[in-house]
């Protein structure tokens, strides 16, 4: 399986901040934190969460003005955002929306009910971390049995290729740099070389392709890699 989902949590209230964190780590997600819109511009900025929960009252910069940005901006408009706010009023969760936020929640909230729309928010966009099955083309992974198919034939993947497809196979056409690669397969806390990606990409090739068919890897010069 693929390194956890990462949930940017943007909270000013530290009490808060900490209930949160420590809520969606047990879940089993990795967590990172911002207590102030500009500084969660910057964390999505340096590396691109999978998941957004983002508090409306905010110093300085409000929720909505950071979900505003985040949805304008084309390497963070799919990150899903969870909007939390006080504001129970039809007319502010319809603006809430209408800004970009993929939900509303309002306070005070269930820590359950927020941690079962972070699932339903992160399986569309993380169908792998959560054990789901994923198909491209003539290629199937079951993520709870571990196994891949390319035209019904089992392949045997070594642990990396297969994070490394699972991370390909969930979004297609999306080209990652090495960089972006290392994080989602390698974790953030390993240092491994940049090369080190393209070794594994050579021999996640060398199998899909064993019994025929076109290489569905592509290369895009100067960027990385992307799925067809």
């Amino acid at each position: 399986m693929s390194a956890e989902p990462i949930v940017l949590v943007v909270e000013d209230d530290p009490a808060q901040r900490e209930v949160l964190a420590y809520n969606i780590r047990a879940e089993g997600y990795q967590v990172d934190t911002a207590e102030s819109g500009d500084e969660a511009i910057l964390k999505v900025k340096e590396e691109v969460p999978d998941l957004i929960v983002l508090d409306w009252m905010l110093p300085n910069v409000s929720g909505i003005e950071i979900c505003r940005q985040i949805k304008t901006r084309p390497e963070s408009q799919r990150i899903p955002v969870i909007m939390l706010s006080a504001r129970a009023e039809e007319n502010d969760r319809v603006r809430g929306l209408e800004t970009g936020a993929d939900d509303y929640v309002v306070k005070p909230y269930s820590v359950a009910e927020l941690l079962a729309r972070i699932r339903t928010q992160l399986r569309r966009v993380r169908p792998a971390a959560l054990g789901q099955r994923l198909e491209f083309e003539d290629i199937v992974m079951d993520m709870e049995e571990h196994r891949v198919y390319r035209a019904d034939k089992s392949l045997k993947l070594g642990p990396t290729e297969f994070r490394l497809l699972s991370t390909f196979m969930e979004r297609p056409g999306r080209v990652w740099s090495r960089e972006q690669l290392l994080d989602r397969v390698w974790g953030r806390d390993i240092y491994v070389d940049t090369r080190t990606v393209d070794v594994h990409v050579g021999r996640l090739r060398k199998v899909l392709c064993a019994n025929g068919g076109d290489d569905p890897v592509r290369t895009v010069r100067g960027a990385g890699y992307a799925l067809g």
